[in-house]
């Protein structure tokens, strides 16, 4: 069985072993969302004057430069992938996998993960990605023989040579991918750990003794993956966008985190971070050392210039969808910050019941959107896609969950607890009403709130749809951070927006006392 020595005995060691010893960098990205311009430290795009300033993160240009640097390090390294690169930005919705394929095949990745949203498209976008690129992509925890398109392509597991020596890779995907997205009816999900053991098992029979898991499954899963499993040296995880750092005040656990003989990591999401980890293994395959940090893509990362020609050319097209008409409204449709942060606003309106309208079928009773999400109004007449991503820029995703009655009435008192002060937190809602006085105390300021008609039941379940920033605990919802059942990574709001509003044009804009102002 493979064991990880502490620091002092591989010192203790280094004499007799030295000569075995093998030193791997692995670089890796996960959950990159075709993030190929660079964002804000809100995640959303940011412009070319504040990327001019030094206020913008990522990019592929930074990425590009990072990478080469890092492999400039090290003399044996590898660069793989946590999955999702699909969905996010325009640039999925226009060009699918083929920009993700061409600039992770100009970066050199080795292998990549299946993540849920590769699978949003169906099979079919899935495999022209993997026709595209020049690398294995892996999947394990499925059974893909029903699936024409993929039976004789996706791959469990596969070997890569590198400095003399085998390494054994193999994916791991969602469990709940048939739920997460669209993979179609001829494919099984599996148990991820069996699933992980049996290609362990296989590779070790073939003499491999060094094996990473590439795995879009969560933070929280693969330490079960870890702790269920022998044989497993490294986890490069993604799904759960979890940042691990010794040095980041906002990493929610060590990098690498250690169970058992496994080291774990992740870097965050959309290429804000490159990790990188680098591990030394004796002779007989265990971990002896395992060290490093993610390298956050800030303005002292030079944008590489070829990259940023590239994206920039890619970019031309998007601007035809962003002046793509999506429906018709006869009224103006008011997102007025002064409005729609102190009372129901009809851009409040329509955004939360899109928002419930697109998950209601998932056993979903309520949504709520902060007014300070609402950034601008919609002018009556043809709405372009370009005005509904100013209404909403952020790239926020929907996000559903479970609360109680008792909880949900806490986050409507966190709405309007500083709307005075004309503060974001402001509940738009739909699905539910309730008033508030404003001149009561912090707190105590909500009042006849009713789901569906009937009055609020305390100690009943019910499910929610926000968006990603709201349940994560933005504008002050830190009693959604623990909810039960949760899911961040559904469809972009301003795409639920917009089809929403097409389903029905011409949409007329309203409002019907769901929020009383006492």
């Amino acid at each position: 069985m493979k064991r990880f020595l502490t620091a002092t005995a591989a010192l203790a060691l280094t004499g007799t072993m030295a000569a075995a010893d093998y030193k791997l960098t692995i670089l890796h990205t996960n959950d990159f969302h075709a993030r190929f311009e660079p964002i804000s430290k809100y995640d959303g795009p940011c412009s070319a004057e504040d990327n001019g300033e030094g206020k913008c993160f990522g990019g592929s240009g930074r990425l590009q430069t990072a990478i080469t640097a890092a492999r400039g390090r090290t003399n044996n390294s590898i660069l793989v992938d946590g999955g999702d690169q699909f969905q996010g930005t325009l640039f999925y919705t226009y060009y699918k996998g083929s920009l993700a394929a061409e600039m992770m095949n100009q970066m050199g990745y080795d292998a990549m993960t299946v993540g849920n949203h590769e699978f949003d498209d169906g099979p079919e976008v899935l495999r022209g990605f993997m026709d595209a690129v020049e690398f294995p992509v892996l999947m394990s925890n499925a059974d893909v023989s029903g699936e024409p398109l993929l039976a004789d392509k996706l791959a469990k597991s596969t070997v890569i040579e590198r400095g003399g020596e085998k390494l054994g890779l193999i994916g791991l995907t969602p469990h709940d991918t048939h739920e997460l997205a669209s993979p179609g009816d001829n494919i099984v999900f599996t148990d991820p750990v069996q699933a992980v053991q049996g290609e362990v098992d296989k590779l070790t029979a073939e003499g491999v003794n060094k094996i990473i898991v590439l795995s879009h499954s969560g933070y929280g899963v693969d330490q079960e993956v870890a702790a269920g499993t022998t044989g497993v040296d490294v986890i490069v995880g993604g799904h759960s966008n979890t940042l691990l750092s010794n040095t980041n005040d906002r990493a929610q656990g060590p990098y690498p985190t250690m169970v058992g003989n496994t080291a774990i990591v992740q870097a965050y999401a959309y290429g804000k971070f490159l990790g990188e980890l680098n591990v030394t293994f004796d002779d007989a395959g265990n971990i002896t050392e395992a060290s490093g940090e993610p390298l956050i893509m800030d303005a002292a990362v030079t944008e590489d210039k070829g990259t940023v020609d590239r994206i920039a050319e890619a970019a031309g097209p998007l601007e035809e969808i962003r002046n793509k008409v999506v429906a018709q409204t006869n009224e103006a449709i008011g997102g007025d910050r002064a409005v729609c942060r102190a009372m129901e606003c009809t851009m409040g309106n329509l955004i939360a019941d899109a928002m419930l309208a697109r998950v209601k079928d998932q056993g979903i009773d309520v949504a709520i959107q902060n007014g300070g999400g609402i950034r601008a109004s919609i002018e009556a007449g043809e709405v372009t896609m370009g005005e509904v991503l100013t209404v909403l820029p952020f790239q926020n995703t929907l996000s559903t969950f479970q609360v109680s009655g008792a909880t949900l009435v806490e986050a409507l008192e966190n709405g309007v607890s500083q709307v005075e002060e004309g503060a974001g937190r402001f509940p738009q809602v739909a699905g539910m009403t309730y008033a508030f006085d404003g001149k009561a105390e912090a707190g105590s300021r909500i009042s006849d709130v009713m789901v569906g008609g009937a009055p609020i039941d305390m100690g009943k379940v019910y499910g929610v749809v926000s968006n990603n920033y709201v349940r994560n605990g933005g504008d002050g919802y830190k009693m959604f951070k623990s909810a039960d059942n949760a899911y961040d990574f559904g469809p972009d709001l301003a795409d639920v927006t917009a089809e929403y509003l097409a389903a029905n044009a011409p949409y007329k804009p309203y409002t019907d006392g769901r929020i009383t102002v006492k």
